[in-house]
C-alpha cells in the first residue's frame, strides 16, 4: 500500500521587503500599462491597418478598401492584417513565456531579466516611428517584438509578487500595483488626446495617422522612462533554485521547464484554479476586446463616446482595485473575486437591455466595469500567488500569463459564432454569460485553502 505523503507547509517567514521596494514594483504596472492602454487599445489596430491598406494600394482616408497585401507571399486581405499579427503573437507567446519563466527561476539577476524585456518591447514600440508610408511588414514585425516582450517583462514581474509580502500582504501589494497601472495607462492616453484634439486637422487623413504613430512612439518611451524606477529600487531576490544553479542559466531553465512539465500534475489544485482563470478571464478580455465594437455597430455610439468611457474604465479601474483589494482584507481575495465574477454577470445583463443612441447609459455601464476590471484581476493575481510552488514563481506565472492572454479567442469565437446564426450583437454578447457563470462555478470549487498547503505554503488568515 502507497505512503500517504503530507504535503510540508512552509512556515517559514518571507524576507522582509522595504516600502521603497513595494513601490518600484508598483511603478512598473504604472510603466507598462501605456502599452496596453494607448498601442494595444486605441491607436495600434486602426494604424496599422491604415498602414496595410496605402500598400493595398488603397487611397488614406478611401471609406473602404478591398484591397490585399502579400507578407511572406501569403495573400491577406489589409483588414485582416492586424487581426492576423494578433493571433501569430499570441501563437509565439503560449512557446516563449513559460521559457521566460523558468530562466527566471534559475537565474540570481531577475532585475536584468526584467530590464532586457521591458526595453526590447519600448525600444521596438519607440521604432514604430519609422514605419510611415507603406512599410506595413516593419510595424508588423516591431509589433510582434513588442508584444512578446511586453508578455515576458510580466512574467518576470509577477514572480517579484511572493517575495515581496506574506500571505496576507499580497492581495493589498497586487491591487495597488494594478490600481497604479490603470492610473498610468490612462493618464498617458488622456495626454495623446488631448493632443490629438489641438493638433488634428479633420480633413488632412495624413495628419492623423501621423499623430496616432506619434502617440504609440510616445507609449514606448513612457513605458522605458518609468521602467528605470523598479530597475533601481528592487532588490535582487534569487530562488533557492537559482542560488543551487551552478550551469547555463539558459539551459537550466530549458530542462527545469521540462520537469516542471512532468512534475505539474502533483498539483492538480492549482491547476484546477487556472482552468477557471482561463474561463471567467476569458470573458472579461472579450468585453474589453469586443465593447467598442457593439457601442459603434449595436448602439450606434460617437467615437467621442468610446473614447471617453475608455478612460473613464481606465481612472475608475484605480479606484475599483483599491477598494476590492480592501474588501479581501476583510473578507479575503477568494470570496472577493467570486463576488466580481457576479457583478460582471450583472454588466452582461445590463449592457444587453442598453439602448441604442444612448450615450449616458453607456458610460454608466463603463464606469461599473471600471470598478469591478481592475480588482478582479488584481487579486486572480495574488491569489495565484498562493498556489505557486516555492522557487517556480516565474515558471508558473508564465503559464498564468498564457492564460491571461493566450485563450483570448474564445469569447470572440463563441460571440461571432452567436452574431453569425442569429444576426444580433445582442445576442451574441449574451453568450458570454457562460465564461463567467462556468468560471464562478469552477472557482468556487477550488478548495483553496487545501490547495495552498498542498503547493507547500502558509494560507492567508481570510480567504
Amino acid at each position: 500500500m502507497a505512503e500517504t505523503v503530507t504535503p510540508t507547509v512552509d512556515d517559514t517567514p518571507p524576507p522582509a521587503s522595504t516600502r521603497r521596494e513595494r513601490r518600484g514594483w508598483y511603478i512598473y504596472d504604472w510603466a507598462n500599462s501605456a502599452f496596453q492602454t494607448t498601442v494595444i487599445t486605441v491607436f495600434l489596430g486602426p494604424f496599422l491597418t491604415t498602414v496595410a491598406e496605402l500598400a493595398a494600394g488603397c487611397e488614406l482616408g478611401a471609406d473602404s478598401c478591398d484591397g490585399s497585401v502579400y507578407p511572406l507571399g501569403i495573400k491577406i486581405a489589409a483588414g485582416s492584417y492586424y487581426p492576423y499579427l494578433i493571433s501569430l503573437s499570441v501563437f509565439l507567446t503560449v512557446f516563449v513565456l513559460p521559457v521566460i519563466g523558468a530562466i527566471a527561476d534559475r537565474s540570481a539577476h531577475k532585475k536584468r531579466l526584467l530590464g532586457g524585456a521591458a526595453f526590447t518591447g519600448a525600444g521596438a514600440t519607440i521604432a514604430m516611428a519609422f514605419v510611415t508610408g507603406d512599410r506595413y511588414l516593419l510595424g508588423g514585425a516591431l509589433f510582434l517584438v513588442a508584444n512578446i516582450s511586453f508578455g515576458a517583462a510580466i512574467v518576470v514581474y509577477n514572480s517579484f509578487l511572493p517575495q515581496l509580502g506574506g500571505p496576507d500582504e499580497r492581495d493589498g501589494i497586487s491591487s495597488r500595483g494594478w490600481a497604479l497601472g490603470y492610473l498610468g495607462g490612462g493618464l498617458l492616453l488622456a495626454l495623446n488626446l488631448v493632443a490629438i484634439t489641438l493638433l488634428d486637422e479633420g480633413d488632412n487623413p495624413q495628419r492623423t495617422l501621423d499623430l496616432a504613430r506619434w502617440s504609440i512612439v510616445s507609449a514606448g518611451v513612457w513605458w522605458a522612462l518609468f521602467t528605470l524606477v523598479p530597475l533601481r529600487w528592487l532588490r535582487e531576490r534569487p530562488s533557492v533554485a537559482a542560488l543551487a544553479s551552478g550551469g547555463n542559466v539558459l539551459t537550466d531553465g530549458f530542462r527545469q521547464l521540462a520537469r516542471t512539465m512532468r512534475e505539474v500534475k502533483a498539483y492538480p489544485l492549482t491547476l484546477y484554479f487556472l482552468l477557471a482563470f482561463l474561463v471567467y478571464n476569458d470573458g472579461i478580455q472579450t468585453v474589453i476586446t469586443l465593447a467598442s465594437q457593439y457601442g459603434t455597430e449595436e448602439l450606434r455610439l460617437e467615437q467621442s463616446t468610446l473614447i471617453i468611457t475608455i478612460l473613464l474604465v481606465q481612472f475608475l479601474a484605480f479606484g475599483g482595485a483599491l477598494s476590492l483589494g480592501a474588501l479581501a482584507k476583510r473578507i479575503g481575495a477568494w470570496k472577493t473575486v467570486l463576488l466580481s465574477l457576479v457583478l460582471w454577470t450583472g454588466v452582461i445583463i445590463a449592457a444587453f437591455r442598453l439602448p441604442a443612441e444612448a450615450p449616458l447609459p453607456f458610460m454608466v455601464l463603463g464606469a461599473a466595469i471600471g470598478l469591478v476590471l481592475g480588482g478582479s484581476q488584481a487579486l486572480s493575481r495574488s491569489l495565484f500567488s498562493q498556489l505557486i510552488p516555492a522557487g517556480k514563481e516565474g515558471e508558473y506565472y508564465g503559464f498564468y500569463e498564457i492564460s491571461d492572454k493566450g485563450t483570448s479567442w474564445l469569447g470572440p469565437l463563441a460571440f461571432g459564432l452567436v452574431f453569425q446564426l442569429t444576426s444580433s450583437y445582442r445576442v451574441g454578447l449574451v453568450s458570454l454569460l457562460i465564461f463567467f457563470i462556468v468560471g464562478f462555478l469552477l472557482l468556487a470549487a477550488v478548495p483553496i485553502r487545501r490547495a495552498i498547503v498542498a503547493a507547500g505554503n502558509t494560507p492567508p488568515r481570510v480567504l
